[in-house]
């Protein structure tokens, strides 16, 4: 029998983390469209962003930063996305590093899967895609 303090204990729910992402972009329009992007389709929590290399490069590789997602542009002011895609090698195998640019050449596509990127998609045309790509992220993070 259950005692009657359990029975009147009101019920909560645990609260699942948002998906935790950290975003590589140079430019503050398509940094802040994003951050609204994703966390108002995808329910996930943009923690902290960078427009340079050194700076994600320096954030990214701290252990004590838990990032789940990081979004990484290829050209940025200064410095590039393929270096930072090199400073995330080896990362836990729960991050996942995904590639948005304008230059999402086969070439391109390939030089970042060799780099060690999750995926990469065309700013002007798959952006769909990875919203996509970030809800089935965040549906199987907080399942």
């Amino acid at each position: 029998m259950l005692s009657s303090s359990i029975l009147s204990t009101p019920y909560s729910p645990i609260a699942l983390e948002p998906l935790s992402a950290y975003l590589v972009e140079d430019s503050p329009m398509i940094r802040a469209n994003l951050t609204t992007t994703l966390e108002e389709l995808c329910g996930i929590k943009v923690v902290a962003s960078a427009e340079s290399e050194a700076d994600a490069v320096e954030w990214l590789v701290q252990p004590q930063q838990k990032w789940q997602l990081a979004i990484v542009d290829l050209f940025l002011r200064p410095g590039s996305g393929i270096k930072v895609l090199a400073a995330c090698k080896d990362r836990k195998p729960e991050q996942k590093v995904v590639v948005l640019t304008n230059y999402a050449t086969p070439e391109m596509r390939s030089l970042c899967s060799t780099m060690g990127a999750d995926a990469v998609f065309d700013k002007t045309r798959e952006v769909d895609a990875l919203i996509d790509y970030c809800s089935e992220l965040s549906k199987s993070a907080t399942e």
